[in-house]
């Protein structure tokens, strides 16, 4: 599943919704379009633990025997989703409630020959600085020499690095304000694909609710 866009995995949700019965709300005017998002987009090609599904839904579930009905819901939906993708738990939130993402964590494998002191010692310089620039360019279409280069300081959203016997553990921060990359840290880490000896994981996904 890790290689589905965000729109792809969206719509592999709102596929799974539609099987198991759940009347997810639409919203209203010419297009309108299902109540129902993955508020922290995962990249392309890295495994993710602990996405949060945001749905409306048009139900009722103010009565006693919501938690049962909240159970077959969650049945009925975990059998609809594809291998790769598990259900975990179902909760209704208040009314108008929305989650932002502030920090995640990811965990980088590398293959035994690039974990060595070299790789520690660029992780030290790495939070030794206090700013950390990165080129990044937009696109104008297709036509990448249209393309705007700008540079962005990417340290503020470095939380953490920490190296153990097997991983690179991650911690980035998350605002309004964007965060750091996924390849913006293998390229500060002197990594790429294929000194890794597993896909890329976010795990740890922290959440405000607001």
């Amino acid at each position: 599943m890790r290689f589905l866009s965000h729109a792809e995995t969206v719509r592999v949700f709102q596929r799974a919704c539609i099987r198991a019965g759940v009347e997810v709300r639409y919203s209203e005017g010419f297009n309108p379009r299902p109540r129902l998002s993955l508020p922290l987009p995962r990249p392309v090609g890295v495994e993710s633990d602990g996405d949060l599904l945001c749905l409306q839904v048009n139900s009722d579930l103010n009565e006693p025997q919501d938690a049962e009905y909240r159970l077959l819901i969650e049945a009925e939906l975990s059998r609809q989703l594809p291998e790769g993708i598990e259900l975990l738990s179902i909760d209704i939130a208040e009314p108008g409630l929305s989650f932002q993402p502030y920090s995640a964590v990811y965990v980088l494998k590398p293959k035994p020959k690039y974990r060595s002191d070299e790789l520690k010692a660029g992780v030290e310089r790495l939070l030794a600085h206090k700013s950390l620039f990165v080129t990044r360019v937009s696109f104008n279409g297709s036509n990448v020499s249209k393309g705007a280069a700008k540079e962005v300081d990417v340290r503020p959203f470095l939380k953490s690095i920490e190296l153990d016997d097997k991983d690179i553990i991650v911690e980035c921060g998350i605002s309004p304000a964007g965060s750091i990359r996924v390849q913006e840290i293998l390229e500060l880490l002197g990594l790429d694909a294929n000194k890794l000896a597993a896909p890329i994981r976010r795990t740890g996904i922290r959440w405000d609710k607001m």
